[in-house]
């Protein structure tokens, strides 16, 4: 083989090699959701903690991008980021307990249990399932408890 010639044999299997199923989806998710919650929970911290060092005008800005807007004769703008901004919190609440459910999941792999097929695959799709079931049951309960109060 000379200079740059490509070789005709893969350098390493490629994703169509692989048979995707539930534990392989988990790990990924595990990632993603590590990330995002490591990138757009620390911005949307550091954001919280500049408005609160800002004043109470900064602050009530921020409350008004993530939750909701005092101010009954707000326009289309705040409407909108103000729908952004529950989406935004709703996606770290979901990658939060994603990445909790599936570290527990890691943990018990590292204590050398779970490593059956059929185990496994149970555990991976548990984790999508605990992880969206408890993040409808955070936010109905916040939505429930903000109608009421």
């Amino acid at each position: 083989m000379a200079g740059n010639e490509p070789s005709a044999r893969p350098r390493a299997p490629h994703l169509q090699v692989y048979k995707w199923g539930p534990a392989m989806a988990v790990s990924i998710f595990h990632r993603v959701s590590g990330d995002g919650l490591a990138i757009v929970g620390g911005l949307m911290f550091l954001w919280w903690l500049g408005a609160i060092a800002a004043g109470p005008d900064a602050y009530n800005a921020f409350i008004a991008c993530v939750w909701h807007d005092p101010n009954p004769d707000a326009g289309t703008f705040h409407m909108v980021t103000n729908l952004v901004g529950k989406i935004v919190l709703i996606g770290l609440t979901w990658a939060f307990f994603q990445h909790l459910f599936s570290g527990l999941r890691h943990f018990v792999l590292d204590a050398g249990a779970g490593y059956e097929l059929k185990t496994n695959k149970l555990w991976s799709t548990l984790v999508f399932v605990g992880s969206i079931t408890a993040t409808i049951a955070v936010w109905l309960y916040i939505f429930a408890e903000t109608l009421n109060g």
